[in-house]
């Protein structure tokens, strides 16, 4: 048994999340359920004396584009705080999307609930093992990406740049090659002194609406 699993999380039930993503496999991939139900063993054996099946998922993607049952019943458990452990078979099973997977993870960290598959046990409380579990949900989700069963990425709009147009209008030429307004002898002599030295101290603006101090 693991030092991580304490007494404490024993005192509480352990979930076993089972999920597979189509009917399709439901059906086909018998293997794959004899596998997840037979954690429940492994958390039996870990030392819990309570252990919880949610199967509600299966058949249910786990992208993020399908309403899933038996995922909110999860948190719903997690976040009533008497969950100890979750035991899945890989990252993939409880979530293929960043948005469901660090949600639950932060969950489990705040109810001090531990994270268990095959390949060890996490508590996200602790930085490395934080991290691991952010691995594990990144690559769960490139995984679906790259096979084509999620659209790609949009990427961000990038911001123009304002360079040019202000380089031009501080040089006296406003973009498109025109002459900025001059204005008149008259107009300059009829302000007071005091207005001509607040304007010169005020910060010139460039067509993008920078300020830009004199």
């Amino acid at each position: 048994m693991s030092l991580k699993i304490t007494p404490d999380h024993l005192g509480r039930a352990a979930v076993v999340y089972i999920r597979q993503s189509t009917l399709s496999q439901v059906v086909g991939n018998l293997e794959s359920q004899r596998r997840q139900y037979g954690l429940v063993e492994a958390a039996t054996a870990a030392g819990f004396a309570a252990v919880t099946v949610i199967d509600d998922d299966l058949g249910r993607s786990g992208s993020g584009l399908m309403v899933r049952p038996g995922f909110q019943k999860l948190v719903a458990a997690v976040c009533a705080g008497g969950i100890g452990a979750v035991f899945c078979l890989e990252a993939s099973r409880l979530a293929r999307n960043g948005r469901d997977w660090h949600h639950l993870i932060d969950l489990c960290a705040l109810a001090g609930a531990l994270v268990i598959d095959p390949d060890g046990v996490y508590d996200p409380r602790h930085v490395n093992d934080r991290l691991l579990l952010g691995l594990k949900g990144t690559m769960s989700e490139y995984e679906l990406r790259d096979n084509g069963d999620l659209p790609p990425a949009t990427p961000r709009p990038v911001a123009a740049s304002c360079a040019s147009p202000c380089r031009q209008d501080f040089a006296g030429v406003k973009p498109g090659g025109l002459r900025p307004t001059q204005t008149s002898t008259s107009s300059r002599r009829s302000g007071s002194s005091s207005a001509s030295s607040a304007n010169s101290a005020a910060p010139a603006k460039c067509s993008c609406g920078l300020e830009r101090s004199m």
